[in-house]
């Protein structure tokens, strides 16, 4: 079946963000928090040794095509890690909002390596909107340590610890700027949410993606931005598989009396349409 090119354009996209047209490669042992102090000390010591002589130290990973499609991976290339049935999804809510002209700008609460945000910048690329702008929401430090004492649902939270998950702005700027979408249309949101996203130069939104993982993220986003969600619009939750996001989703649906269906993407996405 003959597709047109934008179409095109976006299936490619979506599969290079994703890194699914390659093999995942090992992955650097030193990626992740290890627990242990001996062993972090014995792998860094190790790896110090290596990186002299250009070697790198690696953990073979060995993932099903059904993980990587439906977003079960941390990946070491990709710019995202959100999946192709996630990435699907994005598409269908940005493209329906755009042409059943429902109004507002885009917004990733939560960018790590700003695959998403790319994403969305693409699909206003590929049929030249040029009146609506991607906001780029995220600390570009990791997530905040857990404040149980305002948000009991987060007590324990370790995803602080990754600095896996901590990607600098400058990085993301170059993660746009090598697919060419880079401009105007791109705002950073730089810090926690609960100081940028009050005074965010947003009227109104029309796609409102969710991917802070905890609950007290999860549930600032809300709060502050999805008043300003159209009606019409999407709310896409990226982490409904995990407790404290769940809670907060659940929480904040519950005090607001919404209604809307919530619908499943794979294991851990869902999205409504604001009625």
């Amino acid at each position: 079946m003959h597709q047109k090119p934008e179409q095109l354009y976006l299936d490619l996209m979506k599969k290079t963000l994703s890194f699914t047209l390659w093999p995942e490669p090992p992955l650097p042992i030193t990626t992740f928090y290890i627990r242990s102090p001996v062993k972090r000390f014995l792998v860094s010591a190790i790896s110090k040794v290596l990186d002299k002589r250009k070697l790198l130290l690696v953990q073979k990973r060995d993932f099903s095509q059904s993980q990587r499609i439906e977003g079960r991976v941390w990946p070491v290339y990709a710019d995202t890690m959100i999946g192709l049935k996630r990435l699907d999804n994005l598409q269908y809510c940005v493209e329906t909002v755009l042409r059943e002209g429902v109004e507002g700008h885009l917004i990733e609460t939560g960018a790590w390596r700003g695959g998403a945000c790319i994403f969305m910048r693409a699909v206003l690329a590929a049929y030249g909107i040029a009146n609506r702008k991607v906001f780029v929401a995220d600390s570009f430090e990791g997530l905040p340590k857990p404040d149980d004492r305002k948000y009991p649902a987060d007590k324990g939270d370790k995803h602080h610890i990754h600095t896996y998950l901590a990607v600098s702005k400058e990085d993301v700027e170059n993660n746009f700027r090598k697919y060419g979408l880079l401009d105007d249309q791109v705002v950073f949101l730089k810090g926690w949410f609960k100081d940028t996203l009050p005074n965010a130069p947003i009227e109104k939104l029309s796609i409102l993606r969710l991917d802070g993982d905890m609950y007290g993220s999860t549930m600032e986003s809300l709060e502050y931005l999805y008043p300003k969600l159209s009606n019409g619009g999407f709310c896409i939750i990226d982490d409904y598989a995990l407790r404290g996001c769940q809670m907060a989703v659940d929480d904040y649906r519950s005090k607001h009396q919404i209604n809307s269906e919530m619908k499943e993407i794979d294991w851990t996405g869902r999205y409504w349409r604001k009625e």
